[in-house]
Formats: C-alpha cells, sequence, structure tokens
C-alpha cells in the first residue's frame, strides 16, 4: 500500500479519517461528559499530524498522476467530513484495482 502515492495517500486517509472519528466519538464526549480534557489533547494533536500527512500525501497525488483541481477539492473536503476519507478510500481502492486489471491484460 505504500509503495504508490495513491498507496500513501489511502494509507494517510485511514489514519485521518480513524483519527477524525476518535477525536468527535471518544475524545470530546470525555472531555465534556467526563471532564478529561487530556483525552482532546492526546488524540487532537494524532488527528492533526494525521491530517499534516494526509495534506502532504495529497500534494503528492495531485503532482505524480496530475489530477485535477476538482478532484484534490474532492479529497481535501473528504478530510474535513467525518467518514470523509473512509468512503473516499473505497473508491481509490476501486480505482486501484481496475488499474491493475486493466495493466494485467
Amino acid at each position: 500500500m505504500l509503495k504508490t502515492p495513491l498507496g500513501r495517500l489511502r494509507a494517510a486517509g485511514l489514519m485521518e479519517g480513524i483519527s477524525y472519528l476518535a477525536l468527535l466519538g471518544i475524545a470530546m464526549p470525555l472531555k465534556y461528559w467526563a471532564d478529561l480534557p487530556g483525552a482532546v489533547k492526546i488524540v487532537g494533536s494524532l488527528h492533526g499530524l494525521f491530517f499534516i500527512l494526509y495534506l502532504f500525501a495529497l500534494a503528492h497525488v495531485t503532482i505524480a498522476l496530475r489530477w485535477s483541481i476538482v478532484r484534490v477539492l474532492g479529497a481535501f473536503v473528504a478530510s474535513l467530513i467525518p467518514f470523509g476519507t473512509l468512503i473516499l478510500d473505497a473508491r481509490l481502492r476501486r480505482e486501484q484495482e481496475e488499474d491493475s486489471s486493466r495493466r494485467a491484460a
């Protein structure tokens, strides 16, 4: 998965998406309902790191695969929506499989 720019984007997207869900679904409720603000600090910091990695991976894919601005904006918006990068990953995986089968034929 990490051998291609698209594979690295998918990996970064999965980490970013899971950390975003953990931030919204676990850390934030712990902060406000259990008075544990440390959870948001830890998970929020990790999510920030994964978000930056996702942006770098997106920039790399944009240059390497010559993605259109519409596609880049779609991938960026996906990172702002809960489950967005996970849905994007499913589409990118399908494209990778189709591309691999075309090359094999």
